[in-house]
């Protein structure tokens, strides 16, 4: 059931309209292979090391591909980076013909986690869903696709969010100069519109464009508006050479959106300056990647935005989102919306202004 993939043993899906591995250790997702009209579309980044090659960091960092469950988001005291579920070992449940199920009950938090991933029938879509149980206390977490943009020209890529009400950069030194890090972004800089964010040096540069600010490594946060009738979900979109990868999520259930913008601005091992023209879209309810415990201060309380969920030990929480593709013509421009079309499809219009009409279940987020 399990084969070895980049190094690392994987559960395996394969669909007419995907096919998909998620690693044991970690559930990272990665790679997919996409089946689009006429070809093929891997959009998931691969770390540019192998797990056998740093046994002795933690797999969340060894194994580094994809997309993966964090619970906690970011740092904690008693227990690795990200939670267990990023690193940890996941245990089959159910393969079925269109889905994987898979399980864990971790010894950080004490959390029941089942995992699922399935596809539908014509939808070039990932559906992930996560059930937690057993968990007590308050605690933040996130999901961690990172795309692989380093194939494009400098700046081709089109990275955009649906509105935010409060967005900044990171609120202290996001790359830590004396390891040899560098960032590219003003500390700790409120912003409006992604395409004017304030340099460190003097100036302004726009996110929307990537990969950009080689030798960097940087850190901006969003906090969605929340959904109404008309915008049930919030969404988040990478348009690549000829086609856009999106997600859809419950803006209650994630409250804002990171990008991790990482081109090379690390240089300590794993990273040695290798790890270029990658970006987390990760969708959170956290504040930033500080940790649970800096998240269950709730530092934005002021501004009405939580950082962190209260868990039960008697409720089970379901957290989904979605993540797609689909082609766009040339002149596409950066996704400016996605929104629902009917009841089993959504419209996703650019810089063009003509949409693109796909089959979604975008009521599954909702």
């Amino acid at each position: 059931m399990k084969h070895t993939v980049y190094g690392e043993p994987s559960f395996h899906l394969t669909t007419p309209e995907l096919d998909l591995d998620i690693t044991a250790r970690g559930g990272h997702l990665a790679p997919v292979v996409f089946h689009l009209p006429g070809r093929d579309v891997s959009p998931y980044a691969l770390a540019p090391w192998q797990p056998a090659d740093y046994p002795e960091i933690p797999p969340l960092l060894s194994v580094l591909r994809g997309d993966f469950l964090c619970l906690p988001f970011g740092g904690q005291e008693n227990g690795p980076p990200h939670g267990d579920p990023a690193n940890a070992e996941w245990l089959p449940l159910a393969v079925k013909e269109r889905s994987l199920e898979l399980s864990m009950h971790t010894t950080d938090s004490g959390a029941h986690v089942v995992k699922t991933i399935s596809v539908k029938p014509g939808h070039h879509a990932i559906y992930a869903e996560h059930r937690i149980s057993h968990l007590d206390g308050d605690f933040n977490y996130g999901t961690h696709p990172i795309l692989d943009l380093s194939n494009l020209p400098e700046g081709s890529g089109r990275v955009t969010t649906s509105p935010f009400h409060w967005a900044s950069t990171f609120p202290g030194a996001f790359s830590n100069a004396a390891d040899g890090e560098s960032q590219s972004l003003l500390e700790n800089s409120v912003y409006t519109d992604l395409r004017e964010v304030k340099l460190a040096d003097g100036g302004t540069t726009d996110l929307t464009h990537y990969p950009a600010r080689v030798g960097n490594d940087d850190l901006v946060m969003m906090v969605n508006v929340l959904a109404t009738p008309q915008q049930p979900f919030a969404w988040s979109a990478a348009v690549l050479d000829g086609y856009v990868w999106f997600s859809l999520k419950n803006p209650a259930d994630f409250p804002a959106t990171l990008l991790w913008l990482t081109n090379g601005g690390r240089s300590a091992p794993p990273w040695n300056g290798k790890h270029l023209g990658r970006i987390g879209i990760e969708e959170v309810c956290s504040f930033f990647s500080h940790g649970v415990d800096v998240s269950r201060q709730n530092p934005l309380a002021a501004q009405g935005i939580p950082t962190s969920r209260h868990f039960t030990p008697q409720e089970t929480v379901s957290l989904r989102v979605i993540q797609a593709v689909a082609l766009v013509p040339n002149d596409f421009g950066a996704v400016t919306s996605i929104v629902p079309h009917d009841e089993l499809s959504i419209a996703i219009s650019g810089d063009s202004g003509k949409p693109i009409i796909i089959p979604i279940d975008w009521k599954f987020v909702i």
